[in-house]
């Protein structure tokens, strides 16, 4: 076990983790196998197995049979988790969508559009 996370500020739940770096070779049963024995003695309830390669077939059906539950999350949803929450990522270019507000030039006392709507010279003539 690498590491264990504390759900509550007194320890009273805790999610166990493991952590493989590995690049070269997927992560088997007989890896996920030795967390699950290390974690059954410990009377964990809360497992999560994290790797930057893959899981195999085996291993990812293996961890469907035993309680408590294992929860498997390989090199892609690893990524997509630090793409969602901001985590180990920067930011390269932003964009920022903007829309006209049809709202701003109606009179809020007759709920008809302002006189001369938009200013002229923003206005295109498409025709």
């Amino acid at each position: 076990m690498d590491g264990e996370i504390h759900e509550d500020r007194l320890g009273l739940d805790r999610i166990y983790v493991q952590a493989k770096r590995w690049t070269d070779r997927p992560v088997r049963r007989p890896d996920v196998q030795a967390f699950v024995g290390t974690l059954q003695g410990a009377r964990a309830s809360k497992w999560v197995f994290i790797t930057t390669s893959r899981f195999t077939d085996d291993s990812t059906d293996y961890v469907t049979r035993v309680q408590p539950r294992v929860v498997l999350v390989d090199g892609r949803r690893l990524a997509d988790l630090m793409i969602e929450y901001g985590v180990g990522v920067s930011r390269l270019r932003s964009y920022e969508l903007k829309r006209v507000d049809e709202d701003y030039f109606v009179d809020d006392e007759a709920s008809e559009p302002l006189a001369g709507g938009l200013p002229s010279d923003h206005v295109s003539d498409c025709g």
